[in-house]
Parts: structure tokens; C-alpha cells; sequence
């Protein structure tokens, strides 16, 4: 038996299952063959810690791993990029690897650097540069530029106003990237297949707006109003393509990592700390500067934030920050103070948003290398975190990276077709992304290691 899974980064159940469903024949035709449901992220529900703790059925706590992007230790350094050297515990295809299965595994963040498996790997988006090793063997980077020359990993500026440039690139990569697919496929013994497409994830932040009616900048009958159902279609066509090359009693599962959903608006959240007295500069800037070049007072700091789709909050404590200010005996009680006083920002009308702050120790088993002290969803990510000062407000309604239409949702894609009998058929519900590990190797009989936290879905 054979196993494939199509990921696509950031896929939304109510486009998959509902809104574009008669427009992805290949799609639907797996939904109607075998199961599909929503599929719950991580916290938080971002691309790098989803797809690795769905490979190792483990949550970021446990992994140690918090975003793209994690402070390496408690100096004030800012953040460092999150790649595989990081990850010490299996995913599936080690696993795999060692019930002599081999496997074929492109894109699947974070996969650079390449880790040597029974099998074929290439790097994922995080991947610097083509020209650096990105592939497992070596000689495969050469192999990848004769079947799709000029190949990337990721889509270059996404975050443009050049909307018309930004689809081709969109286009071109997708395209190449099954190419690739395709060759991999017809030319390396495999059991097990995995690829993550990210031009999904691209073009919901770079065109919402312009589908979604309820979208703030939403504008009826615009020129890009079905750039994305049209890019789910080319998809569609390209996975019915790679359906065609699986032996027939190929399993198939489809996964996004989390969702999408509409921006409201981005919550300045170190302007916020700065008017509650919690964040000090040495001199205010006089243009938008991200605070990891912001002149901070530090010996006049409780806390300061960062930007993303979701805020992380870190606190100034006394004997593990360079100059920490909040003695450990008061940590518990500040960090309660700021999460409520989190929890009440209000939109610019005065209204509750609903924003949600977690302490590390309530959303995971343990706790890994150095994690925020609050994690917060700002207006249960209707609103994005900004982390740049210099912009002498709370509320803004534009991106300091960027044009961005979408926030990450909490709930990605599942489906399901297996030849295999006795698995479950039709809509699904209660489906967590640390279900897919242990399923995958229940399809291959084989047992999912002590540790893995989610439970086989073949099985119920």
C-alpha cells in the first residue's frame, strides 16, 4: 500500500467543503469517496510549528518551537528564524524510514536544512537560496533546475500592490512545484508521498479582499474577485494530475495546516504597552521602527511585544533578562495584569474584540526552549499584532510588512480516501491536527511511537 499526502498551506474549510466545492471536481471527488472535516491548528495556528507537530504529533510547547521566528535565548537580541536543525524528534517518514518504507517528501516546513531519510527530500520556503544545498541527496538540486528551471521555493513578494505580477509569480511557482512533483513520482521508488503547496497561503493574504464581501476593503465586481476560487481550480487540475501517476489503492489525504479568514485591521501592540506604562523608549522615532531597532529604555521595561498574525508578549524579569526589571516573585501577578488588561483592548469604536491571551503553561504539555510569557489573538485573529513603534496609535488598518487582506483561521482542511476497509466515510468532526501522524502510520500498520499525542482516525 501506498500513502499520499497533498498539503495545502492554509486551505479553508468553507472554500474547500462549501464555497468552491463544485468547482474542485478532484477534490470533491475524494471528499464523496471517503472523509473530510475541519482540522484544528496548533497554537498558534501558523505555518512552521503546524506542519511540524502534524509530522510529529507533538505541540510547539513540546517541540520547542513558537512561530517562524523564536528568541534563542532570554538576551534582547530579537527573534531567530525557526528551521529543521531545531526539531529533534522523529516525523513520520524517519519513522517510516525505519519500517523500510521509503519516502518522497517536498516542501514540507520546515525541511531546511535537509536531514538525510530513507528517500527524497527537498526544502522547503524557509530554504535561503536554491543555489545553497536545499535537497536530500545533494545531486537532486541539479536534477529539480532541468525539470523546472528557474525553481522557488516560495513566491517572491507576495506582500505588493502589483497584483497582476504577484498572480504570475503565484502561477509560475505552483507550476513548477508539481512539475517537480511529477518527475519525483515517475523517477524514485516510493511508499510514502508528501508535498506542502504555499501558493495557497499566498494568494489568501494577497487577495481576499477582493472576494470575501465581508472584508472591510471589500469592493463588488472588482478585476480580482475570482483570483482565488480560480487558483483552487488550476490546483484542483494540478492534484487530479499527480491522482492519475498513484497506483490505484493509493491512500490519499489532502491537509491544510490552519485557515484563513478576513483582517480587520492590525492592534499596534507596542504602542499599546508604551501608553499603559509598560514598554519605555529612550527616544520616540519619527517614522514606523520595528522594535528590534527601537531605542528601548530597558531599565524602565516590564514588557514589550511583536508583530505577526498573532502577538507574543515578553516580560523584563529580574535575573533572567539582561537588565529585568519585574522581580520573580511579582512575575505571576504582572503577566495576570497584562493578560486581562490584553484581553480589554477595544476596537476604535470602543468595542470588545474578543481577544484571547495565553500562558504557555495552560496550551501546552511542556514547555521548550524560550517561549512567550502571553500568547494573544487579538480580536480572535480578526486583527493581526503590529509591532512597530512610531506610528502614535493603537488601531491601524495597514500592514507595517505590507499589504495583507487575511489572518490564519484556527480551522485547516482533512480528507481522507482509503481502499483500506473499515475507515469512516463522509463529514467528519473533532479533528486535530495531531491525529494526522498517527494515522498515517496506522495505514501502514505501523504503531505510533509513545509520545505522539493525537489518536488514529482510520480506526473510529
Amino acid at each position: 500500500m501506498k500513502v499520499a499526502v497533498l498539503g495545502l498551506d492554509c486551505a479553508a474549510p468553507r472554500l474547500v467543503f462549501d464555497r468552491f466545492r463544485d468547482d474542485l471536481p478532484n477534490l470533491r471527488g475524494l471528499m464523496e469517496a471517503g472523509s473530510h472535516g475541519p482540522l484544528l491548528s496548533t497554537h498558534p495556528p501558523i505555518t512552521v510549528p503546524a506542519w511540524a507537530c502534524m509530522m510529529r504529533s507533538q505541540d510547539p510547547g513540546q517541540l520547542g518551537i513558537y512561530g517562524f521566528r523564536n528568541r534563542k535565548d532570554h538576551s534582547y537580541d530579537g527573534l531567530s528564524m525557526a528551521n529543521a536543525s531545531v526539531l529533534k524528534s522523529d516525523a513520520v517518514w524517519d519513522l517510516l524510514g525505519r519500517a523500510g518504507k521509503s519516502s518522497i517528501v517536498l516542501g514540507v516546513p520546515p525541511s531546511f536544512p535537509p536531514k538525510p531519510l530513507n528517500g527524497v527530500q527537498v526544502g522547503c520556503f524557509l530554504t535561503p537560496s536554491t543555489d545553497m544545498a536545499y535537497t536530500y541527496p545533494p545531486d537532486v538540486r541539479q536534477e529539480i533546475q532541468k525539470v523546472a528551471p528557474g525553481y522557488v521555493v516560495d513566491v517572491e513578494g507576495f506582500r505588493t500592490e502589483d497584483k497582476d505580477a504577484l498572480l504570475k509569480r503565484i502561477y509560475d511557482k505552483t507550476r513548477m512545484h508539481f512539475a517537480v512533483a511529477r518527475h519525483l513520482l515517475k523517477t524514485r521508488p516510493w511508499d510514502f508521498f508528501m508535498m506542502v503547496e504555499m501558493g495557497v497561503d499566498r494568494i489568501h493574504h494577497s487577495f481576499w479582499k477582493y472576494m470575501d464581501p465581508d472584508h472591510p476593503k471589500y469592493e463588488p465586481r472588482n478585476p480580482h474577485e475570482n483570483a482565488i476560487r480560480d487558483y483552487y481550480r488550476y490546483c484542483d487540475q494540478e492534484i487530479g494530475e499527480l491522482l492519475a501517476l498513484f497506483p490505484k489503492d493509493t491512500a490519499v489525504m489532502v491537509v491544510s495546516d490552519h485557515g484563513a479568514k478576513k483582517l480587520d485591521g492590525g492592534i499596534c501592540f507596542n504602542e499599546w504597552l508604551i501608553k499603559k506604562g509598560y514598554l519605555a523608549l529612550k527616544s520616540y522615532p519619527d517614522k514606523p521602527t520595528p522594535i528590534g531597532k527601537a531605542d528601548v529604555d530597558w531599565s524602565k521595561t516590564l514588557a514589550w511585544g511583536d508583530g505577526g498574525y498573532y502577538g507574543r508578549l515578553f516580560m523584563n524579569v529580574r535575573g533572567r533578562e539582561p537588565q529585568g526589571t519585574i522581580e520573580p516573585s511579582d512575575y505571576d501577578k504582572v503577566r495576570s495584569d497584562l493578560a486581562a488588561e490584553i484581553e480589554a483592548i477595544e476596537d476604535p469604536s470602543g468595542r470588545p474584540i474578543g481577544t484571547k491571551a495565553y500562558r504557555p503553561e495552560d496550551i501546552y504539555r511542556e514547555v521548550r526552549n524560550v517561549a512567550p510569557d502571553l500568547t494573544c489573538y487579538f480580536g480572535n485573529l480578526d486583527w493581526r499584532s503590529i509591532g512597530s513603534v512610531g506610528l502614535k496609535t493603537i488601531h491601524t488598518f495597514e500592514n507595517d510588512t505590507g499589504p495583507d487582506d487575511a489572518n490564519h483561521d484556527w480551522q485547516g482542511i482533512f480528507i481522507l480516501k482509503s481502499a483500506a476497509n473499515g475507515l469512516p466515510k463522509g463529514a467528519r468532526s473533532g479533528l486535530k491536527i495531531y491525529d494526522v501522524a498517527p494515522t498515517l502510520l496506522g495505514l501502514f500498520g505501523v504503531e505510533a511511537p509513545a509520545g505522539m499525542i493525537g489518536r488514529r482516525l482510520d480506526r473510529e
